[in-house]
């Protein structure tokens, strides 16, 4: 057996913390130079709890960092058409650098037909199939969030992506393809050999065991078990999930690794909370500055 590893903490709330710091020095420059500081708008559509709780927390990192945050907030019954109309506003105003729209949506919303809708310059959050495309032909354009995070804080943390073998478990348009394709491209923090695993991948276990670095996207609480790693290996968990437990809350989060068991084995690791959801909203905030001052320059 071989010996256990103690895991690296790659923290990313505090990875975070440095780039919002980078971006407020920038934001700071602009007011400076007599320029509005930059505005991100957000729409919410219904009580969804957890999106509540996100859109409330990428207003106030905007704040923190000197950038506008707006948010236009709708009944959970609002029509596609209704929301679309407001879409159009938002892409009409000026004042408007760029803006999402928090997912999930209900049901009576069409979310192609939401995300279409977005002008591809002010659409941040990376989501629209002219931005897609752009990432995947290796263009300027804007990238998903999350997958941006991953890239960031593997940059951020000198782990080296030439040459190794990095799976992804789940294969989602959010998560999961994009960070398969930035990888795998002939970039600084690309070559990769990437293996793209989901839900009818045969023989999982033996393929994660192969992977110099682990990108976990699955969406199951606590899937990968330390029998599914390979010692040493770089572990990203995506994941964020409430299961019950005995304390005040009577819930603790977990991502989709068995963390304590893994760091155990792994080289390192990200924690759950505190790792790839901080870096999605900083990364949300840098794009948000890029799309001003590419607004600016045109």
């Amino acid at each position: 057996m071989s010996e256990k590893i103690t895991a690296i903490l790659m923290d990313g709330k505090k990875t975070a913390a440095k780039i919002k710091e980078e971006i407020k020095v920038q934001v700071a420059q602009l007011i400076d130079d007599h320029d509005e500081a930059p505005h991100l708008a957000a729409i919410l559509v219904g009580d969804d709890p957890a999106s509540q709780t996100y859109v409330s927390s990428k207003e106030k990192a905007a704040h923190g960092v000197g950038i506008i945050s707006s948010v236009y907030r709708y009944p959970e019954d609002t029509t596609e058409t209704e929301l679309l109309a407001a879409i159009d506003f938002l892409n009409e105003d000026e004042t408007v650098d760029g803006f999402i729209v928090q997912l999930p949506l209900p049901e009576q919303i069409n979310v192609d037909h939401v995300i279409a809708r977005i002008n591809p310059d002010k659409d941040v959050d990376g989501f629209h199939p002219m931005n897609m495309g752009k990432m995947v032909l290796g263009q300027p354009g804007f990238v998903s969030a999350t997958p941006a995070g991953i890239v960031e804080l593997l940059k951020r943390y000198k782990i080296e992506t030439e040459g190794k073998h990095v799976v992804v478990l789940g294969r989602s348009n959010i998560v999961g393809s994009p960070v398969s394709i930035l990888l795998a491209q002939k970039t600084s923090m690309g070559n990769a050999t990437v293996t793209l695993c989901h839900s009818k991948t045969q023989n999982l276990a033996e393929i994660t065991r192969t992977a110099d670095i682990l990108i976990c996207a699955i969406g199951q609480p606590q899937f990968v078990k330390a029998g599914m790693i390979k010692a040493g290996a770089v572990v990203i968990d995506v994941g964020i999930h409430r299961i019950p437990a005995k304390n005040e809350q009577g819930y603790r989060i977990v991502g989709d690794v068995d963390f304590n068991e893994v760091s155990f084995k792994a080289g390192y690791i990200t924690p759950v909370p505190g790792g790839v959801g901080p870096m999605t909203i900083a990364m949300l905030l840098k794009s948000t500055l890029e799309a001003h001052l590419r607004k600016h320059k045109s």
